[in-house]
């Protein structure tokens, strides 16, 4: 019988090995209970969300996977293309070693697409710190911008966009969200399944390594004042190997799809996840050779060789027939395949090293983790952090000055910093850069581009963990519309805390039911997705931070490659009235920049929203409007000044008397807003279209553009346009 002290190491309870006993009808082998134990953590197994993603809406006509199917989702475009996308994490790795956590995280989201048959065009990274004037803070930030900037630089998959956000729970715990896009052929699509008595499993890619063993348990506990030896836990990464891999995986999925039944990449949990799960989508069984497992240390035993997270390995299931043929495929790509395994009858998993069964079980056993009951108090009124008393602070005295500091403040200013060590532009498809809302990336040989986004404020899941969680899949979606893109679906990333803890339990389940709610009245199904839970360190949980990535379609080049902001024309805010109530700042950037703290209720009306947004789409498409930006993280000020800055022009608004209070008025945020610039000769129809959908407007002013240095002055702000970019070009 196994004591405690070795069920804490593999991050088993005792109920769960009782439940192993249970299945086996005996005490497991040492290479089995380790099998057991990584598909049955939180990271591999979903314990505690499983029970969850039936809230989710996972179909539509587009939508060609089962949501958790595959390594990602798929979504037809059209014309025979077809987009796949997932955003995952790697945030314990990065916490421990930041440059190789982010580095393999990129590396393992790029597996998950090109696994499929298609062809990673972008990354977005989507990333979360402590205080950066914490000097361990700023040692986990540089390291982790150099990991990503590192292995994607090399790879050459452009790094074209995310997110950058700064709250004091996440000091020790960093979180490191990256999130693919990848794009080919409908014929070309690849599952990862294994099926076919006597068919092969082949091994491609890297040796096998000792890095990496049981980084899917490490992943699904707590973080200590231990976890800085925890290194051996994290993989090492090789973008220049993967480079290869990924080309000869494209090349076979489009020119000898007819050689395999299969692909499957090795994430966590390595061979076992990986050839387990695709023997469980097939319904057959395996048989595992370690003893043919290339290996880069000496004396590697069979657990260490099942665990292994190294990185930069494919798991092709081939056709008996065609083994010679996809040997010397991936051959002549430089990368050697081995054959360590086949597909027989059953269902049983069959793990011999040498001429010694060391493993032989139902895979169903190992697969089909148990799942929990989140335990907690669901009125919202008990929740530990209810604050529905919005505490009144002093109005502005110095507009200028309020906005200065704004755009200074880490999770508002210019992120160029970060950006311009990314290679955003190699594959020459990037439209739309980094710091211009959503990313746009020309889909090759078509007329059509993809919109893509990440997105999700922390503070306002916070406050109410439903709400915030309509909020930040409404945000996304936002940020697509402003570019004219019809949102399609999402991928959602759920990092949340210890789910053992009641507040914990709470946030999540209302936070997926919060993605549910606005996924299913926006009319956006969720594709794919990851959860990260466990998140705590000797401090506490981080902040539940539910990140949503999003893709939309453009259908017309020409609608987006004429976005320019020029002298004179007008700029209307649509969705809601000028002037906002006090009640606008609750979980704003700017109350908490004054207080330190977050109160207030949240509001949403995700039906309105859905009109608004139609709204947007459907001036786009009559050309009545040039650009637009959504008005969210420090309100309408913040949004206008960007729209200046990254158009270096000026603005001159229009006469505003009635303002209940400045703040408000400049730095609510209030949702469900847009800023639209309308051509002179739009004006009046766009106001016509606006009352026939019964959309409020208001007309605001009009950019000048009457200097070298233009002037921005609305209300009480009236700044030069150098000073506006001085500040918000030094808050990093």
């Amino acid at each position: 019988m196994i004591d405690k002290n070795e069920l804490d190491k593999i991050a088993m309870s005792k109920e769960e090995y009782d439940l192993v006993l249970e299945r086996l009808g005996r005490e497991p082998t040492h290479v089995e209970l380790g099998m057991f134990s990584a598909l049955w953590s939180e990271h591999c197994g979903y314990k505690h969300t499983r029970p969850l993603f039936s809230f989710f809406p996972t179909e539509a006509k587009h939508v060609l996977t089962k949501a958790g199917a595959e390594n990602a989702g798929a979504i037809d475009l059209g014309d025979d293309d077809v987009a796949v996308f997932k955003v995952e994490s790697h945030n314990h790795p990065s916490a421990v070693e930041p440059y190789e956590g982010a580095a393999t995280g990129v590396g393992g989201i790029l597996r998950d697409i090109f696994a499929m048959g298609m062809r990673p065009i972008a990354l977005l990274d989507s990333l979360r710190f402590g205080n950066l004037k914490d000097s361990r803070t700023q040692y986990l930030f540089n390291g982790v911008v150099s990991g990503i900037s590192g292995y994607g630089n090399c790879i050459g998959v452009p790094t074209v966009g995310g997110e950058i956000f700064f709250d004091n729970s996440y000091t020790g715990n960093p979180l490191v969200n990256v999130m693919c896009v990848g794009v080919g052929k409908k014929k070309d699509l690849v599952s990862a399944t294994a099926s076919g008595k006597g068919n092969l499993l082949i091994l491609v890619g890297a040796d096998t390594g000792r890095d990496g063993i049981h980084g899917a348990t490490f992943a699904s506990v707590d973080l200590s004042v231990d976890s800085v030896n925890d290194r051996p836990a994290v993989q090492v990464g090789n973008p220049f190997l993967e480079k290869l891999l990924m080309e000869a995986c494209v090349e076979l999925a489009q020119n000898h799809q007819d050689w395999i039944i299969g692909i499957q990449d090795l994430g966590a949990a390595g061979l076992t996840s990986s050839i387990l799960e695709a023997a469980e989508r097939g319904g057959c069984g395996v048989e595992i050779n370690t003893s043919a497992v290339p290996q880069r240390e000496i004396e590697m035993n069979p657990y260490e060789i099942m665990l292994s997270e190294s990185q930069e390995r494919m798991l092709i299931i081939t056709k008996k027939e065609h083994q010679n043929d996809v040997i010397n495929h991936f051959k002549h790509w430089e990368l050697d395949a081995t054959i360590i395994g086949k597909v027989i009858d059953g269902e049983e998993v069959i793990v011999r090293h040498e001429n010694e069964i060391v493993a032989r079980t139902n895979i169903n056993f190992i697969t089909n983790a148990p799942t929990y009951k989140l335990n907690f108090n669901n009125d919202l009124k008990e929740y530990d952090y209810y604050n529905p008393n919005l505490e009144k602070i002093n109005d502005i005295k110095d507009a200028n000055q309020e906005l200065l500091e704004m755009l200074s403040l880490p999770n508002i200013c210019n992120k160029k910093s970060v950006f311009r060590q990314y290679d955003h532009q190699v594959l020459n498809n990037t439209i739309i850069k980094p710091g211009y809302g959503a990313a746009v990336i020309r889909i090759p040989n078509s007329n059509k581009a993809l919109a893509i986004t990440t997105d999700c404020n922390s503070r306002k899941v916070t406050m109410n963990p439903y709400t915030g969680s309509e909020i930040a899949v409404a945000e996304a979606a936002r940020n697509l519309v402003a570019v004219g893109a019809k949102p399609l679906a999402l991928s959602d990333c759920l990092n949340f805390g210890n789910p053992d803890k009641s507040t914990v339990a709470f946030q999540l389940s209302n936070a997926v039911q919060g993605i549910s709610s606005a996924a299913t009245i926006l009319g956006i199904p969720v594709v794919s997705g990851n959860a990260s839970l466990y998140n705590d360190t000797i401090t506490g949980s981080i902040a539940p931070t539910p990140v949503i990535g999003m893709i939309g379609i453009i259908e017309g080049l020409d609608d987006i490659l004429n976005r320019k902001i020029e002298q004179q024309q007008h700029l209307f805010i649509v969705g809601s009235q000028l002037n906002q109530k006090f009640d606008s700042l609750a979980g704003s950037e700017y109350y908490y920049n004054k207080t330190k703290s977050i109160a207030g209720n949240l509001e949403i009306d995700l039906v309105f929203e859905k009109k608004l947004q139609n709204f947007i789409l459907d001036a786009f498409s009559k050309k009545m409007i040039k650009n637009s930006q959504d008005i969210s993280d420090g309100g309408l000020m913040v949004a206008l000044a960007e729209m200046c800055i990254n158009y270096s022009i000026g603005f001159s608004g229009n006469n505003i008397s009635d303002a209940q209070r400045i703040d408000s008025l400049l730095f609510g945020e209030t949702e469900s807003r847009f800023l639209i610039s309308v051509p002179e000769e739009k004006v009046q129809e766009i106001i016509e279209f606006a009352k026939s959908t019964n959309i409020p407007y208001e007309d605001v002013g009009t950019f000048v553009n009457d200097s070298e240095d233009p002037s921005i002055s609305f209300g009480p702000i009236n700044l030069k346009l150098s000073k506006i970019k001085e500040s918000y070009n030094s808050g990093l």
